[in-house]
């Protein structure tokens, strides 16, 4: 495979990959939100937006489906990391599948990843390791395993595949251990190592960041910048975030609000939900200062403008009502950890490394070591916006992320600042990385036959082209199925349960109405049963099924 912007002899580019966790569409400064992230927006400003693209709805998945090319179920990870004892669904990746860092090796390139990790099942200290990261490809490997935990005593946090604890880590010791930061410096460190070790190799980063998921963990100056930006409540800043959002023109002019979900007025803690958006912001605020750093390590090795900067997230924001609830008992006692004792109970964690038990509900401040708290419905309604649903549902809330793309010898300069529209996957982003780095995917690797990469490389899109999708965009999460064909969406809610249910299917026009208001499956039951057909024909195809669930009849 040949690139389509480099010539032969021009040089391959670098790439940095870098994705968020549990985080909304219009979060960002520039997707229409007020948090603070001028290093994203900068890359924006001089890159290329893309205003519909698509996660697999939570983080499992997605990384599967990002890592692999293949639909998550193709992957082995149809849900999330444990063995329902079905092709789809082994919470494995599956010797079928290649990962980027695996494709980009064959090729040349040095693959680097810091953060989070969450496609295996086998998480301990001494348990199977054939799919964890320096096994699928990756040259160094800083971050966790699992896939949420405390940002100051992150569990399961490895140097390779060596379990370690911020305490006992002989190459990290910052004054203050904040796992976001961590995450941004270890990258750097891998940069710097490179740039010192193997300049004449081009290089694959990975950032994984698990900001902004619970618990609502951050640094005091961070906060400090969002005291009281809040105060007003759900509705003022989905307006607000709304009426940007449309002067960017990453929604068209006639797009309507979904409705929302909670009413201010009646919310009983008011201060208390301040605060847990304040902590939010405050850990995308921190998250982007990191990537600031890591923009500054590419510029000072002079490779940036020959870098492909792709910026993403795994799913829309999250809804959960974690750490919300005021605990029945009282909180036990718990002694201190050494620096070497790793944490005795891992999800979630249960006390601070000096002692503390976490504290949970309204009326504990955000924040802290030994905090655990979600930010809740309501927020997560106000980082959708203008969308239906959060995290975990096909509806376009729970799998509408942002995308930008910076890369100044590979985007057309007319583009720089613009939007693209054509509608992507995130299963797309091997295929562009491969296509960048000029990597010839191969059948077998190894002894083992692979499938190949089932979405399309993005390179037209830097050149303004379209993109070459021969077929629709498919969606699968605990049920709750979507198909995006051209204009048209088809999807619908599913149930799991004893029996599990499937609700009839929605019929939307995404040109018309993306905030999915406006159901026409009762007028238009022929392009129903069409969409229907597809999506039925992928499921089975792309090993969705069988379910690992029992219906009623």
């Amino acid at each position: 495979m040949v690139p389509l912007l480099l010539s032969a002899k021009a040089p391959r580019p670098n790439i940095v990959l870098i994705m968020s966790d549990d985080m909304g569409f219009s979060d960002i400064g520039c997707y229409g939100g007020e948090i603070e992230t001028p290093n994203l927006d900068g890359l924006a400003a001089n890159g290329l937006r893309f205003s519909q693209f698509y996660n697999a709805a939570r983080c499992c998945p997605t990384r599967a489906a990002l890592l692999s090319g293949l639909y998550q179920h193709q992957a082995g990870i149809g849900l999330m990391t444990g063995d329902k004892k079905l092709p789809g669904y082994r919470g494995e990746f599956g010797r079928n599948v290649l990962t980027i860092a695996e494709a980009m090796g064959t090729a040349g390139y040095l693959s680097y990843m810091s953060g989070k990790w969450h496609v295996t099942r086998h998480v301990g200290p001494n348990g199977p390791k054939d799919n964890w990261p320096l096994q699928r490809g990756f040259d160094r490997f800083y971050g966790t395993i699992i896939g949420a935990g405390s940002f100051y005593d992150p569990a399961t946090l490895c140097r390779g595949n060596t379990y370690i604890t911020p305490v006992n880590d002989p190459e990290y010791k910052p004054k203050t251990y904040y796992y976001t930061d961590a995450i941004n410096d270890n990258a750097v460190t891998f940069l710097k190592e490179h740039a010192g070790k193997t300049a004449d190799k081009p290089f694959f980063l990975y950032v994984a960041h698990t900001a902004a998921h619970w618990p609502m963990h951050a640094l005091p100056k961070d906060i400090a910048k969002y005291n009281g930006r809040y105060d007003d409540g759900f509705t003022p800043i989905r307006e607000r975030r709304l009426k940007r959002l449309k002067e960017i023109g990453l929604i068209s002019q006639d797009t309507k609000m979904s409705p929302g979900t909670d009413n201010w007025e009646k919310t009983p803690h008011k201060e208390w939900e301040s605060r847990n958006m304040e902590v939010y912001a405050a850990m995308i605020d921190n998250m982007d200062q990191g990537i600031g750093r890591i923009i500054e390590e590419v510029k000072r090795q002079g490779q940036f403008d020959n870098t492909l900067f792709l910026f993403l997230q795994d799913n829309g924001g999250c809804a959960e009502g974690f750490g919300r609830y005021t605990p029945r008992n009282p909180y036990r006692e718990y002694k201190p950890m050494g620096p070497d004792d790793l944490q005795r109970k891992i999800w979630p964690p249960m006390q601070s490394r000096d002692g503390r038990p976490l504290r949970v509900g309204p009326g504990v401040m955000a924040g802290p070591e030994d905090t655990f708290i979600g930010y809740g419905r309501g927020w997560a309604n106000v980082s959708d916006t203008p969308f239906r649903e959060f995290k975990h549902y096909a509806h376009e809330g729970g799998i509408s992320t942002p995308l930008i793309a910076h890369w100044p010898k590979g985007i057309d300069k007319k583009l720089r600042g613009k939007l693209e529209h054509q509608p992507g996957h995130v299963i797309d982003i091997m295929a562009t990385c491969i296509d960048v780095a000029g990597v010839q995917y191969p059948k077998k690797y190894g002894e083992h036959q692979l499938d190949p990469v089932e979405g399309v490389s993005l390179v037209p899109a830097f050149a303004a082209k379209p993109l070459k999708r021969k077929d629709a965009i498919y969606f699968e999460h605990h049920l709750n199925c979507a198909i995006r064909d051209g204009e048209w969406k088809l999807v619908r809610y599913g149930q799991t349960g004893r029996p599990s249910t499937l609700r009839p299917w929605e019929l939307f026009n995404m040109t018309k109405d993306r905030s999915e208001l406006n159901n026409l499956a009762a007028g238009n039951p022929q392009k129903v049963k069409q969409l229907s057909d597809k999506w039925e024909a992928w499921a089975v195809r792309a090993k969705v099924k069988p379910w690992p669930w029992k219906f009623e009849e």
